[in-house]
């Protein structure tokens, strides 16, 4: 299909704009009867198929794995653990290992975006959903700054970084217990606010829900909220507003 298009392109019968739009509806690949890779998706939204490493084996994430990187692809793993590591890093020697961010990578195109993202923790409790935001950031060739333990219970631990606040082109907010990091934030700042709670708290924190519910309820406007722990969710939105506004200046 892809030698037609690009026949028919060559002949003068399909415009480049053309072929572009039917390559980014080619058909997916499928993998051993229990995946389909869409290898196209960078084509349709600018990032590549990531792999939600949670309820798989591993066996089935290294026939993924296997593909994706065959295809010069990059590469993420979310959500998975060391042994999965452990189990694929012979399909490619660069690939990483991120114990905090529970996420695997590897980088095999050179893309670069300006522009940067602040990411803030209310405790330290909630670094490794941050840093999966960091990891996938930093997949997608965006600048990652963070500022970790800077929660509402000593504000001016917050304070304390007003310069890089006031630097970032987005900013993500990781927090559990009540909440309440996101909306202050977004009341100190004009850029927007990527909320994520996380499941840490004590009992009627509800595994996050507490959070969650103060999130979508904050006072100051434009904050977003994510899903509870989807540290990549807030990464990829966060990536995908810097990197709208370097291409409006550009």
């Amino acid at each position: 299909m892809i030698k037609g298009i690009l026949e028919s392109v060559r002949s003068g019968e399909l415009s480049t704009e053309e072929a572009y739009d039917k390559l980014k509806h080619l058909p997916f690949e499928e993998i051993g009867g229990f995946a389909r890779f869409d290898s196209h998706r960078r084509l349709r939204t600018g990032f590549f198929e990531v792999i939600f490493g949670q309820g798989k084996s591993i066996e089935a994430i290294k026939e993924i794995a296997k593909s994706i990187v065959a295809k010069e692809e990059d590469l993420l793993i979310t959500k998975t653990t060391e042994d999965v590591y452990l189990a694929i890093k012979d399909i490619n020697e660069r690939i990483k290992w991120h114990s905090e961010a529970r996420a695997i990578t590897l980088k095999q195109r050179g893309l670069k975006f300006t522009g940067n993202v602040l990411i803030l923790t209310g405790g330290t409790g909630d670094i490794p959903i941050a840093e999966e935001a960091r990891v996938t950031l930093e997949m997608m060739g965006i600048e990652a700054n963070n500022a970790y333990d800077v929660g509402v219970a000593g504000i001016h631990r917050l304070f304390d970084q007003k310069e890089s606040i006031e630097k970032a082109d987005c900013i993500v907010v990781v927090a559990g217990m009540d909440g309440a990091l996101a909306s202050v934030v977004a009341g100190l700042v004009a850029v927007p606010v990527v909320a994520v709670p996380s499941r840490i708290g004590y009992g009627a924190s509800f595994e996050g829900l507490a959070a969650l519910l103060s999130m979508l309820n904050a006072c100051a406007p434009g904050v977003a909220c994510v899903n509870i722990d989807n540290g990549f969710g807030a990464g990829y939105l966060a990536g995908l507003i810097v990197k709208k506004c370097s291409a409006a200046e550009s």
